[in-house]
């Protein structure tokens, strides 16, 4: 098999976890270009430590992980995912413009003695116009609603040109108005064939996006197929979600605070 003909994601018997204590053991899953797979379950399931060791962000204790046909670990693969964090944190003390954040997207295509080029800049712009905020390119971020800064983090990543988008819980946080922008943008994602894995703990908005359901328990897959057949083995295999906790690996005792709620676009 070629690099181009190999899986956008494959975890073979993969094992994260933190200080050498394991969460997800034995991990593995395929996913191909063109699907749009929802990674549901509930808190504690180990939804937040699977993502962070696809990403590199925690212990990985065994297996395999290629991210766009490439191991995991190297320049190729983290140029592979372009990542799309829950919370958005666009607003604090460093000023920047929705352009200035997407544009840092290109960074790892270039050497830092390189300026920006004509490309660079085209990506760029794409990026922002496929998530609907070219006309709001030169806005500061901080002035942004917090479901436009969902969404330019997701044209960030974009910029990237990703073989893969992950994006962790992207409807937590945002009103429905702002969900409803959001979706939009989630079709036309699909419409351009974008791969991705849609981190989740509720499927009612994402029904129509995504093609795929892979559920976990206990860090351990549980189901993985089509909405019709998730469906049916709800009936006799009933998930209880707990309610959304934006801090699900906070360590024991820490305090919980939840996701506050955004004004509409």
């Amino acid at each position: 098999m070629t690099e181009a003909d190999a899986p956008v994601l494959s975890l073979n018997r993969a094992s994260f976890g933190y200080a050498g204590t394991p969460v997800v053991t034995g991990f593995s899953l395929t996913v191909d270009a063109g699907e749009v797979v929802a990674l549901l379950g509930p808190n504690g399931s180990g939804k937040s430590t699977l993502v962070r060791g696809m990403l590199g962000l925690n212990d990985h204790l065994g297996g395999s992980v290629a991210l766009g046909g490439s191991p995991s670990g190297g320049q190729a693969s983290r140029r592979a995912v372009g990542y799309v964090p829950q919370r958005h944190t666009l607003s604090g003390t460093v000023r920047a413009t929705a352009r200035e954040v997407v544009a840092t997207g290109r960074l790892s295509h270039r050497p830092w003695w390189r300026r920006a080029d004509a490309r660079d800049a085209g990506l760029v712009e794409q990026a922002l116009e496929t998530v609907g905020l070219a006309d709001r390119a030169e806005a500061d971020v901080s002035e942004l609603s917090g479901g436009q800064q969902r969404r330019v983090l997701i044209a960030r990543a974009l910029a990237g040109e990703p073989a893969l988008l992950l994006m962790d819980e992207p409807m937590a946080g945002i009103d429905q108005a702002s969900q409803e922008v959001l979706i939009r943008v989630l079709h036309r994602l699909v419409e351009r064939k974008v791969t991705m894995v849609i981190v989740t703990h509720d499927l009612s908005m994402l029904h129509e996006v995504t093609t795929r359901i892979v559920a976990l328990q206990a860090g351990e897959i549980t189901f993985d197929g089509p909405h019709a057949a998730y469906a049916a083995y709800l009936r006799d295999h009933p998930m209880v979600l707990a309610p959304h906790d934006p801090h699900p690996d906070r360590p024991p005792g820490a305090s919980r605070t939840g996701a506050t709620q955004d004004r509409a676009e």
